[in-house]
């Protein structure tokens, strides 16, 4: 009896104006930055202090690319070449876009919408989106999306995941007009360098 009277409750907070509104203004957000349009943004990370980084990224499907100040990287879909800029030797490696090894960082923040309740708030700069990780769910456990009143663009991202805290401010951000030639891997930029496969 607790347990089905825990259950209805959870599902009643995500029943209500607020999530539900919530829900939908994330959607819209969402969509600008990973729908089939595609989109570019720059970013800067901070992960409490430990961990800092900033670079431009762009996103179309499941292809990608970021010029990133530790490392380069493109992502056809099927495969992934990264250059990792404070190494001296000159080397490109390949990865399996499924398995990217390269890409501990990002592994870390897999994102699925339907793991979390939604609740919105005014913020001095926007909306606050605040995700609450539902019970059980792995990885991610809250999320403090600042976006746009009015455009519903992403201003700035915080992230938890167990204990640690990560910022991501993100600026110049564009959604659609994004072509596939713009995520290509110029291998001919790179003809002088060692191709290293990790696949």
């Amino acid at each position: 009896m607790v347990l089905l009277l825990s259950a209805l409750t959870s599902i009643h907070a995500q029943d209500n104006p607020n999530a539900r509104q919530a829900r939908r203004i994330f959607n819209q957000a969402y969509q600008q930055v990973f729908g089939e349009q595609g989109a570019t943004l720059r970013y800067d990370v901070n992960i409490t202090g430990i961990y800092k980084t900033y670079g431009t990224i762009w996103y179309k499907g499941k292809k990608s690319k970021f010029v990133d100040a530790k490392m380069n990287s493109w992502n056809d879909g099927v495969t992934v070449y990264t250059i990792k800029n404070k190494k001296k030797n000159k080397e490109v490696e390949i990865h399996n876009a499924k398995n990217n090894k390269s890409d501990k960082y990002s592994s870390k923040f897999k994102f699925e919408p339907d793991n979390f309740d939604y609740s919105i708030a005014n913020h001095e700069q926007g909306l606050m989106l605040t995700l609450k990780a539902k019970k059980g769910a792995k990885g991610i456990k809250e999320v403090h999306a600042l976006v746009k009143r009015q455009t519903y663009e992403p201003i700035s991202l915080r992230i938890k995941i167990a204990f640690i805290w990560t910022t991501i401010k993100i600026s110049n951000f564009k959604s659609g007009g994004i072509t596939d030639e713009m995520l290509r891997f110029p291998v001919e930029k790179y003809k002088d360098y060692k191709f290293v496969d990790k696949r």
